[in-house]
């Protein structure tokens, strides 16, 4: 099952729920978003859909697609969880999870445009598995951890690498505003391949392509870990990391960094997951 957050057009300001089903997106009655999707008894999520699916819809292409959780209660974030990126930025592989924050202010729609900062020009990209908390709890068992996760996504990290440098700590440069798109669409876990492919391409370009096995903690262990000091509850988000190819690793003919710039247009995508298109301008004055 696929669920998404949408913008709606006849009430700009405003967003529906929706499932997306055989090319269709039908919208969730009085249901503003996935997040508040999530917080309903197991029960009425069922009713919810099955009155969605023989209700109003509109054709999938013409979805505008708001962030996938609007405003979660956390967003939590894990560096060098991938060994590929690990040993591109010369680390040595982590003994426990690399934990970092974003702010819900940070993210933006799946296809919506991204500025590039007047103060840092230094855009990187960094293609991440989302997940997505359904279920709460607290100190939650390794074994226990699927039972918690309502789905994946698919988000990218952009970072303001000049920023992220100034200090050891990296938040400063993962936390500006409308940087980090998330979905477009949860996936419950019964359609992600395990084995699934993650990348990144720019302009058309593959520059990160890894399979998401390659993480070094997975899913249920970042649960199961993240749990262990908040309660996890509906709606929380958790990106798990990038893979290899990021800018950061890459030099051109000339020896910079391909940093991201203005008019690029950067696509990530996720096996089973979709893809998310977002440009980069720059500052509006």
């Amino acid at each position: 099952m696929k669920l998404a957050t949408l913008r709606l057009a006849s009430e700009p300001g405003h967003t529906t729920a929706a499932v997306i089903e055989d090319g269709r997106a039908y919208y969730l009655d009085n249901i503003d978003s996935v997040q508040r999707f999530l917080r309903l008894e197991e029960a009425v999520q069922q009713e919810v859909i099955a009155r969605a699916l023989v209700g109003d819809s509109i054709a999938e292409g013409e979805a505008d697609y708001a962030p996938l959780i609007p405003k979660p209660e956390k967003i939590y974030c894990i560096g060098l969880n991938y060994k590929t990126h690990a040993a591109e930025v010369g680390e040595e592989l982590p003994k426990y999870p690399t934990v970092f924050a974003k702010f819900a202010s940070t993210l933006c729609g799946a296809n919506d445009s991204i500025e590039i900062p007047v103060e840092d020009h230094r855009v990187d990209y960094e293609a991440e598995l989302a997940i997505i908390i359904g279920k709460p709890g607290r100190r939650i068992s390794q074994e226990d951890a699927p039972a918690h996760i309502a789905g994946y996504a698919v988000s990218s990290d952009v970072s303001m690498r000049g920023y992220q440098g100034r200090t050891q700590e990296w938040l400063q440069g993962k936390i500006w505003d409308h940087s980090t798109p998330l979905g477009p669409w949860l996936v419950t876990p019964d359609e992600l391949n395990p084995s699934a492919r993650i990348s990144s391409k720019v302009n058309g370009t593959v520059v990160q392509d890894e399979q998401i096995d390659d993480l070094i903690f997975s899913a249920d262990e970042l649960v199961s870990y993240l749990s262990t000091f908040n309660e996890l509850r509906p709606g929380d988000v958790i990106l798990t990391g990038t893979p290899s190819g990021v800018a950061l690793g890459r030099r051109d003919e000339n020896g910079r960094h391909p940093w991201l710039k203005h008019g690029d247009a950067l696509e990530t995508s996720i096996e089973g997951l979709g893809t998310s298109t977002v440009v980069f301008h720059a500052p509006q004055h």
